[in-house]
């Protein structure tokens, strides 16, 4: 059965790549764009897949943007909009660190606060967070990005429990590395304040994280899988794809109880 679907961060990778998977579906999708000219990039991709979007432009953190997920109707809210920023923890400025809450945590709990009501009300609907395996697996040099997801997956989980007896359904999903260019960008953000003359983190030691940017999957094979699960009427609690992404982070949890200090 056709939906309408209201996503954010629409403008450029799975999110993208998303909307108009779920356009081609026969969905209607609500397509919300962080910055103006993105509206006309993603009508035009849209235009050259053959579906119908309605591209908005929507700031997740401009309360003014923020109006528009109350004016409209639909049945699943997906936020899906972050940012990210890499660097050792110790050591990068926590002004940055709050970039990445402001974005990926307030503002996206204020959106999907939005959302709940109008589910709440309507006594049906479903949530949607986008987390990562680093909502899960902290991994080195990641801390910022991490721990802003590590807020999500609670937030989810309390959600879900909270809404239950409302006839609302909250879930999450967690993809692995995808080549979007999001990764690769949130590794670069750290040049721009790290100097190994002053920061006492080896540049080697943060390199060698880095070369998980040279085994990225296909983003196809991803927004295939959000596609699936944004339209199914039931289904996992927490998504992780691909299974080798499900399988780190199972064993991550595990290993976490056996380590020592």
């Amino acid at each position: 059965m056709s939906k309408t679907i209201f996503i954010t961060g629409a403008g450029t990778g799975l999110g993208k790549g998303t909307a108009i998977g779920l356009a081609k579906k026969g969905h209607r999708v609500i397509a919300a764009v962080e910055i103006i000219s993105q509206v006309t990039s993603l009508r035009e991709a849209a235009d050259a897949a053959g579906v119908k979007l309605e591209v908005i432009k929507l700031d997740v953190r401009s309360r003014r943007d923020q109006q528009l997920i109350e004016e409209y109707d639909y049945d699943v809210f997906v936020a899906n909009a972050a940012i990210g920023e890499g660097g050792p923890i110790s050591e990068i400025p926590v002004d940055r660190v709050r970039e990445v809450y402001e974005t990926n945590v307030f503002s996206t709990l204020e959106n999907a606060q939005i959302a709940a009501k109008k589910f709440v009300n309507k006594k049906q609907g479903k949530i949607i967070f986008l987390s990562s395996i680093v909502g899960i697996v902290a991994m080195p040099y990641l801390g910022a990005y991490s721990s802003s997801k590590h807020a999500i997956e609670a937030i989810a989980k309390t959600m879900k429990a909270e809404l239950e007896e409302f006839g609302v359904q909250v879930a999450t999903i967690n993809p692995g590395p995808f080549e979007t260019g999001f990764n690769d960008r949130m590794f670069e953000e750290k040049w721009k304040w790290y100097d190994e003359k002053e920061n006492f983190t080896k540049r080697s030691s943060i390199e060698e994280t880095e070369t998980i940017l040279d085994q990225q999957y296909d983003p196809e094979d991803m927004i295939n899988k959000m596609v699936e699960v944004i339209e199914s009427d039931h289904h996992a609690f927490r998504t992780a794809h691909p299974q080798e992404t499900e399988d780190t982070m199972k064993q991550t949890e595990k290993d976490k109880w056996e380590e020592r200090v």
